[in-house]
């Protein structure tokens, strides 16, 4: 069954394992998502991203870090109701405690990125 925001499915199987104190998750593999995973693991908030298997069935597998508490994962932009920023648009979250993972034309940066590059994009989601 196809999914209409597979974006949002990644964050809701991210939430729904940690809340289930698991160590891992697996979800369907696309390059959005990976690159999503791999901007989160540079920034320290996940311990391991692996792609496993291959074709089809190739799948997502997500490592939680241990020593730190569960994320609080937001997606902002659905497939209904996008939410683009402009560079100058672009704040901090929490006090910089957190991240906003955006979709620009330079690929997938984190807020504090796009506004060293002065660009604006899609806001995808936050983690913090």
């Amino acid at each position: 069954m196809p999914l209409t925001d597979p974006i949002g499915d990644l964050i809701t199987r991210m939430r729904n394992a940690q809340h289930g104190r698991r160590t891992d998750c697996r979800a369907p593999w696309s390059r959005l998502k990976q690159a999503i995973c791999d901007l989160l693991k540079q920034h320290g908030y996940l311990e391991s991203v692996v792609v496993d298997g291959d074709g089809v069935g190739k799948e997502l597998v997500v490592s939680f870090r241990q020593d730190r508490e569960p994320l609080l994962l937001k997606r902002i932009s659905t497939p209904g109701g996008r939410k683009y920023v402009g560079s100058e648009e672009i704040r901090m979250h929490l006090h910089g405690n957190s991240l906003a993972v955006i979709s620009t034309s330079s690929g997938l940066l984190t807020s504090k990125q796009a506004r060293a590059k002065n660009v604006g994009g899609e806001i995808l989601c936050t983690v913090s």
